[in-house]
This record gives C-alpha cells, sequence and structure tokens, in this order.
C-alpha cells in the first residue's frame, strides 16, 4: 500500500528548469559562449553533468564546480522574482493531502527549495522537505529518496516516487520504490523505462492511480 509520495521540485512541481538555464547562460554569455535550451536540457537535465559537459566542450577557464557556484548568484536572482509551480503541482497536493503523507526530496538546498515552495503556494501542504544538505550523495543516487522514506517512518515499497527526468527515475528506482514518470516539455523524449506509470500531467495522479500501482 503507498502511504506516502515523494516529489521532486524542479521540473516536477515548480517550473523553474528555464530559470537555470538562464542563470547559467548569463555566467557563460561572460566567455562568449550561448547555451541553447536544446543544448542545457540534453546536458544540464538530461545527463546532469552539465558543468563538467561546458567546462570541458568549450575549454573554460574555471571548474565546474566554480561554474556553479557562479550560476547561483544570477539563479536567485530569479528565483526572488518569481517562481511559477507547473500545471496542476498545488492541485495534486491538495487532492492527495487527505489519503497520503507527502514530502519533497530534491538536489536543491534548502534555501532554494523553501524559496520555491513558499512561491507556488506548495509549503503548507507538505509534511516534508529533504534537500541536498540532508543526504550524502545527489540523485542519481537513491539518497534522498530513502532519507524522506526513513524520517516519515515507511519503507521503501510504501512510497512512491514522482519524477520529470530519467535521473530522477534512476533514483526512485535504486532506493527500491515504484516511480510515477511526469516528464515535462523538457524531458519528454527521455528514457522512463522502469516507471510504474507515466502521467501525461500531474492531474492524472490520483489515489486511485496510486492504489492500482501497489495492487
Amino acid at each position: 500500500m503507498i502511504r506516502a509520495v515523494l516529489f521532486d521540485l524542479d521540473g516536477t512541481l515548480a517550473d523553474t528548469e528555464r530559470l537555470h538555464w538562464q542563470a547559467y547562460r548569463q555566467i557563460l554569455l561572460e566567455y562568449g559562449i550561448d547555451v541553447g535550451i536544446d543544448e542545457y536540457r540534453r546536458y544540464f537535465i538530461m545527463q546532469g553533468n552539465g558543468p563538467e559537459y561546458a567546462c570541458q566542450t568549450y575549454g573554460l577557464p574555471i571548474s565546474a564546480d566554480e561554474l556553479r557556484a557562479r550560476k547561483k548568484v544570477p539563479y536567485h536572482a530569479f528565483l526572488a522574482a518569481g517562481v511559477r509551480p507547473l500545471p496542476g503541482a498545488v492541485e495534486v497536493l491538495e487532492r492527495l493531502k487527505s489519503t497520503h503523507r507527502l514530502a519533497v526530496a530534491t538536489n536543491s538546498i534548502h534555501a532554494e527549495a523553501r524559496t520555491i515552495l513558499t512561491q507556488i503556494g506548495a509549503a503548507p501542504l507538505l509534511d516534508l522537505v529533504i534537500a541536498r544538505e540532508d543526504y550524502a550523495h545527489a540523485k542519481p543516487a537513491p539518497d534522498a529518496y530513502l532519507t524522506a522514506a526513513a524520517r516519515l517512518g515507511f519503507g521503501a515499497l510504501e512510497c512512491a516516487v514522482v519524477e520529470d527526468t530519467p535521473r530522477g527515475l534512476g533514483a526512485g528506482l535504486a532506493a527500491g520504490m515504484p516511480v510515477v514518470a511526469a516528464p515535462s516539455d523538457l524531458t519528454a523524449d527521455g528514457d522512463f523505462s522502469g516507471a510504474a506509470r507515466r502521467i501525461a500531467h500531474l492531474g492524472e495522479l490520483t489515489a486511485d492511480l496510486l492504489a492500482g500501482i501497489a495492487s
């Protein structure tokens, strides 16, 4: 029986991936590099090694870690200017709140997650937020989801994961949890083999669908 639903944040509940892109783009333009959205989604979102890719491909005079650190300044400014929920994000939390424990498990740090969740109106609907400071290894390692399950007091098979990327799917599967794939327009062409369900939008995520996964 699925008793808890563990949501990814960026690209699943919140429309932040283009803000990440704009922030990286702003920094990379200083080096004469204009990374388009398709290049960004392929290497930064789908593969997850965007800073390493950019440094190696374009011979940047900074490290991948320094690129990540410099990107935070414009990204935080973009967050402060406003974040939108993805369609159905708040509604799915409201719909499942009475039947399931709800958590976010994200690679973002707590300060960013708190800003995002507050802006999209999701913070009061969640029982738990697990962010990057709470576990050792980032997705696609299973740590984020295992930490969330442990803090909620549930076993892996009592938790369903909701993810928008193949990397996130891999994290959920590595944690031994059924995964509902909810791809965005930036990840819809990814390989979601192994997902218990694939949904077109969060409006399809219901208690009945979760019950079907567990049966």
